[in-house]
C-alpha cells in the first residue's frame, strides 16, 4: 500500500486507495476549515469582544463561521486514531507502541515550543495553552500502551470515554485545592494562573479527546486491505447516523452530554443555533456527536469520488503537522504586518505580553469578517506550493525524521 498506487488523474478514484485517499482528503478538508478560524482569530475585529457563539451578541455568519470549524479538531483527532490502526499493517507491535510514544512526545513539545511562538511571538511564557497538538501527543502516548490490547477493548474504552466523561464534571476544583493543574489538564480545562505568574488555558483536556482518539483506533480494523468496502462503508453511514439520532435525543431534552442548554429564542433560526450550540472547552458529548456524526457518514461516500480537483485536499492531509505549524506563522506575520502599516506603527511599539493583547496585536484591531474570509483564502493558497513540495519530498526520502513531521 504505498502512495504510488494512488494517482492524480481524474480517471483514479477514491476506492482505489480508500484507506488512504479518502482519509487524507478529509484530513485536507478539515486542515483547510481550521485555517478559517486561526485567520478569524487574528485578523477580525470584533474575536477578543465577544464570543461568536454568544448568541446575545453574535449573528448568523458569524456563528456559523464559528461553527464549521467545530468539525475540525474531532475529525482530525478520530482520523489520527484509524491511521495509528492503519499503520499496524507496516509496523511490528513493538515497532507501533514506540512509535507512537516518541512522535506523540515529540508533538507534546512542539506544541509549548515552536507552535505556542507561532501562536504568541513571545519567550516570556506568561500564557502557556495546551491546545489540539498537545493532545494528540498525549493520546498518543497513552494509545501506545494500549496497543498491546484488544482492538474491541480499546474501542470500547474510545466509547466509555466519549459517553461517561461529563459524568466527571461533577467534580470541580479550585485553582488553590490540590491537584487542580492535573485535574485541569485531565479533564475540567479552563482558565487558571500559577505560581510563577503564569497564565494556563487548558483548552484541551485530555480525557475526552483521548476517548476520540481510542474510539478511531477501535474502529480502524474497517480500514484493513482484506475488510469488505462495502461493509466498511454500511459501518461507517450507520455509526454516523447513530450519533446524530443520539444528539438530537439527548439535546432535545436537555439531560445529559452538554453543560449549556438549549433554549428558544427570538426566531427560528437563532433557535437552531441555540440547538446546535454545544460546548468545545471543554469539549462535551453533544460537541463529539454533531461533529463526528456528519464525518462518519461522509467518509464513505468520499470513496466514490475522483481526486482530479481534490488533489490540493489530499496533499495538504498527507503533511497536516507541516501545514499546521506553517499556517500560524503565515497567519500571524501577516496580520501584524498589516496591523503595523494601517497604523503607522514599527515593530518596536508592539507589545507581545499576553496581558497587552494577543500576540502584539491589542484588543479591538482588525477587520470585517468578509477580510478575515479573503486573507483565509490568500493564506491557504499560499501555503499550497509550499505543501505540495514538502510532500514531494517527503514521498521520495526515506528519513526516518519524516515520519515526525
Amino acid at each position: 500500500m504505498t502512495l504510488s498506487t494512488t494517482t492524480t488523474t481524474t480517471s483514479t478514484t477514491l476506492v482505489a486507495k480508500p484507506r488512504v485517499a479518502s482519509i487524507d482528503i478529509m484530513r485536507g478538508i478539515v486542515m483547510v476549515i481550521m485555517a478559517l478560524d486561526h485567520t478569524r482569530d487574528f485578523y477580525h475585529a470584533d474575536v477578543a469582544l465577544f464570543d461568536p457563539t454568544d448568541l446575545t451578541k453574535t449573528n448568523p455568519i458569524l456563528f456559523f463561521t464559528r461553527f464549521i470549524t467545530h468539525f475540525c479538531a474531532p475529525t482530525f483527532v478520530f482520523l489520527s486514531g484509524v491511521s495509528a490502526y492503519i499503520s499496524r499493517q507496516r509496523k511490528s507491535p513493538k515497532e507501533l507502541s514506540l512509535f507512537l510514544f516518541t512522535r506523540g512526545l515529540w508533538l507534546v513539545v512542539l506544541e509549548f515550543t515552536v507552535v505556542r511562538f507561532g501562536l504568541v511571538f513571545n519567550l516570556y511564557y506568561d500564557f502557556v495553552i495546551f491546545q489540539v497538538i498537545w493532545v494528540i501527543g498525549a493520546s498518543m502516548m497513552v494509545l501506545s500502551v494500549l496497543t498491546y490490547l484488544p482492538q474491541k477493548f480499546i474501542l470500547a474504552l474510545g466509547l466509555v470515554l466519549i459517553f461517561g466523561h461529563n459524568l466527571l464534571d461533577l467534580v470541580r476544583l479550585k485553582p488553590d485545592d490540590p491537584g487542580h493543574f492535573w485535574w485541569a489538564i485531565l479533564q475540567q480545562g479552563g482558565f487558571f494562573p500559577t505560581a510563577s505568574g503564569t497564565v494556563v488555558l487548558a483548552a484541551y483536556p485530555l480525557i475526552p479527546w483521548l476517548g476520540i482518539m481510542l474510539a478511531g483506533y477501535g474502529i480502524g480494523y474497517i480500514y484493513d486491505r482484506n475488510f469488505d468496502s462495502e461493509n466498511r462503508k454500511k459501518i461507517l453511514r450507520i455509526a454516523g447516523v447513530i450519533a446524530l439520532l443520539i444528539f438530537i435525543v439527548l439535546r432535545a431534552t436537555n439531560a445529559y452530554g452538554d453543560p449549556t442548554s438549549w433554549s428558544s429564542q427570538k426566531n427560528p433560526v437563532f433557535t437552531f443555533m441555540s440547538f446546535i450550540n454545544v460546548t468545545k472547552y471543554p469539549v462535551s458529548l453533544l460537541y463529539t456527536l454533531v461533529t463526528l456524526g456528519p464525518v462518519l457518514i461522509l467518509l464513505p461516500w468520499m470513496e466514490r469520488l475522483r481526486i482530479g480537483s481534490l488533489e490540493p485536499l489530499r496533499i495538504i492531509g498527507r503533511v497536516p503537522l507541516f501545514y499546521y505549524i506553517l499556517h500560524f506563522f503565515l497567519i500571524h506575520i501577516t496580520s501584524v504586518c498589516i496591523y503595523l502599516i494601517d497604523n503607522g506603527l514599527t515593530w518596536s511599539d508592539l507589545d507581545f505580553h499576553f496581558s497587552k493583547g494577543f500576540g502584539g496585536i491589542p484588543p479591538g484591531a482588525g477587520y470585517t469578517l468578509v477580510w478575515v474570509y479573503v486573507a483565509w483564502i490568500s493564506i491557504v493558497i499560499a501555503l499550497y506550493p509550499v505543501c505540495r513540495w514538502y510532500y514531494h519530498y517527503k514521498s521520495h526520502r526515506g528519513h526516518w525524521w519524516l515520519g515526525y513531521v
